[in-house]
């Protein structure tokens, strides 16, 4: 997740606590939905995922799948993210299905990457 991303509309003073490190905070606090489990899944923080105009900001990366990029989140997204990550985890082809996927990342997508190697390679 984007640490320095700042909610549209935020006057805070520059130097109070940012709105992407707030869901971080709240992303690394929370508690997946009853009956989800997720293996190998880490939340981490980045200073910045240059995707301002779209801020809030996080993207998911699959080891041997792909990666998403998601923008107009809020600070209380952090839910929703750990929703994607346990469908993105579970996932057999690698791709985060769309059914069962939060409206927050159905709307906010910003990019679909996909793997960087060939599978022979990996």
């Amino acid at each position: 997740m984007c640490t320095t991303c700042r909610a549209p509309g935020n006057d805070a003073p520059p130097d109070a606590q940012r709105d992407g490190a707030r869901l971080l905070a709240s992303a690394c606090a929370a508690s997946l939905p009853e009956g989800v489990a997720v293996e190998g899944v880490a939340v981490e923080g980045v200073s910045c995922l240059a995707n301002c105009k779209r801020a809030l900001s996080a993207a998911m990366v699959r080891r041997d799948g792909w990666t998403y990029v998601f923008g107009d989140l809020s600070p209380d997204s952090a839910a929703d993210l750990l929703t994607g990550a346990a469908l993105l985890a579970g996932s057999p082809d690698g791709l985060m299905p769309w059914r069962g996927r939060p409206d927050a990342l159905k709307r906010g997508m910003v990019a679909r990457i996909p793997p960087l190697f060939p599978k022979e390679t990996r």
